[in-house]
């Protein structure tokens, strides 16, 4: 069945996030955004694709078996198994994943977080220093973007190590622990070159976001 972000994070855990982006954006005027998506695509190309794959092969296989050789048998049939098996790929998402290759999957996963990234507002902070961390679910591919204030003062290794433990967490079903650590972290790093001032206000929202 199709993984929901809604049924992704228990309540308690969607609390537990909330407070470690306070946590993390306490000693800074930075922010940290934390987004989950279902899917970063529709993939209906894919869709679509194995669709026809598994009715060709379905069609195929019952002309063999009732001997109809002629292609005005296989043709019609293969129309007509299309569509149930589109339904099978909406119901069973993960499917699609087998007829996608590893570049369209990393593209449509840095799309959507570029998206989100613009849609939550994190480039709207006063000094640049917003930080998305983007999960989308369907392909188990985590994006982290950090606004130009911050991206400008760390390591590209801090993002990939950063990315690498929230993957791993996920792969592992211990996403929400392994994302309250890193938030921590993000926020240790905003904290370092972006301390908490005066004043400061919190100009994002802290709950995990899931669409």
């Amino acid at each position: 069945m199709k993984i929901r972000t809604r049924d992704f994070f228990s309540k308690q855990q969607k609390e537990e996030i909330r407070q470690a982006v306070q946590s993390a954006e306490s000693g800074t005027s930075g922010e940290i955004v934390v987004v989950a998506v279902d899917e970063s695509d529709p993939y209906r190309d894919a869709e679509l694709i194995g669709a026809l794959f598994f009715a060709a092969g379905v069609s195929l296989a019952l002309s063999i078996i009732l001997h109809h050789d002629a292609i005005w048998f296989f043709i019609p049939l293969t129309a007509i198994l299309l569509l149930p098996f589109i339904f099978l790929f909406r119901l069973l998402p993960h499917m699609k994943l087998a007829f996608l290759s590893n570049r369209r999957i990393e593209q449509a996963v840095k799309g959507r977080a570029g998206y989100a990234f613009f849609q939550r507002g994190v480039y709207k902070t006063e000094e640049h220093t917003g930080i998305l961390i983007f999960l989308s679910l369907l392909e188990r591919k985590v994006w982290i973007l950090g606004d130009e204030g911050i991206h400008g003062k760390t390591k590209d290794e801090f993002w990939r190590s950063l990315v690498r433990e929230l993957i791993d967490g996920i792969k592992s079903n211990r996403a929400p622990e392994a994302l309250c650590s890193v938030i921590e972290k993000c926020g240790k790093e905003l904290t370092l070159h972006f301390p908490g001032r005066a004043g400061d206000k919190n100009e994002l929202c802290d709950d995990v976001t899931c669409d």
